[in-house]
């Protein structure tokens, strides 16, 4: 399915068939003449086609080319709803799609929200230097205090996944409420059928925990693309404490950390109006700074040299 907009992009529907040969829906949103691309890492139990619609849109009006791709379990694909079975296969079908549709332009960028936050990390870990850049929004690099299972949970956790891993019994906040700052976008998301809304089935909630520790303790440092990183200093869903952690384990010499005092964890979506304003100006800026170069083959250790030190601010917004 393709449409066009008056606002100046094509908006396109297709799939793709992963590597376990499950129907992946994939999604774009193409300008007439782009600076970049930007490919997209939707979070937990969301899909791109309506849940990042809007910054979607945003950045496609910005001049940049954008692709999503519904993970195995979610919006439109194929997989039990809401059933992450394998975080390393998730991420490998995300390396396959977005290598080759990114592979043709100069300027590359991912952009990853709370568990698609670690998604763009472990991309970027699999090729060093092919992103230019990414944008992290609220990462889950750790899952905050109050959302992370007992640790009695977290035992059982580990021995029963291999037995029922469907099974979705685990415990847990619930996270629209504490991650969306307006009902409106609240109600988006229950009303949305491509949305997972029941408990976190076992085997997802393991694999989840499980990259959120390897990323805290061993692959923060490996960080090293240029990046933007986003937090909302009221998050109660992913930790920007463990952000802050990020900006300043990471061996990037490109970095910035915005904090934003007072907002939730739906940064992009579910905030005031002004908010999301606010910080897709910060998000568009950085990508302009990053896309008009004079020449359109720099290496990232060009970029590093080019850009200023590593900054780290608080947003009055």
């Amino acid at each position: 399915m393709s449409s066009s907009s008056d606002e100046g992009y094509l908006y396109s529907e297709d799939s793709v068939v992963n590597s376990r040969g499950m129907r992946l829906f994939t999604c774009s949103w193409i300008p007439t003449k782009p600076r970049g691309v930007v490919c997209l890492c939707h979070g937990y139990a969301v899909e791109c086609s309506v849940t990042m619609r809007g910054t979607a849109e945003r950045l496609a009006r910005a001049g940049y080319a954008v692709y999503g791709i519904d993970y195995e379990g979610h919006g439109h694909s194929d997989g039990l709803q809401g059933y992450v079975p394998d975080m390393d296969a998730l991420v490998r079908d995300c390396d396959a799609f977005f290598a080759a549709v990114a592979a043709s332009f100069p300027r590359r960028f991912l952009l990853g929200e709370s568990m698609g936050g670690a998604v763009a990390l472990l991309l970027h870990r699999m090729r060093p230097v092919f992103w230019t850049g990414a944008i992290l929004v609220a990462p889950m690099c750790k899952i905050a205090e109050e959302m992370r299972p007992h640790p009695v949970v977290v035992s059982v956790l580990k021995m029963m996944t291999s037995i029922i891993p469907t099974w979705r019994v685990v415990p847990t906040n619930d996270v629209i409420d504490l991650a969306y700052r307006m009902q409106w976008k609240r109600d988006e998301i229950r009303g949305n059928p491509l949305c997972y809304k029941d408990r976190p089935r076992l085997k997802t909630a393991y694999e989840l925990l499980r990259v959120s520790l390897l990323l805290e303790s061993s692959i923060l440092p490996q960080v090293s693309l240029p990046f933007l990183l986003l937090h909302g200093a009221a998050d109660r869903v992913t930790d920007p404490s463990v952000s802050d952690l990020l900006f300043r384990s990471a061996s990037s010499a490109d970095k910035t950390f915005n904090l934003y005092p007072g907002m939730w964890h739906a940064l992009t979506s579910g905030e005031l109006p002004d908010n999301i304003d606010a910080v897709f100006c910060d998000i568009v800026h950085w990508l302009h700074q990053r896309s008009d170069s004079e020449t359109e083959t720099e290496t990232e250790t060009q970029l590093k040299a080019k850009h200023d030190a590593p900054t780290k601010h608080v947003s009055s917004s």
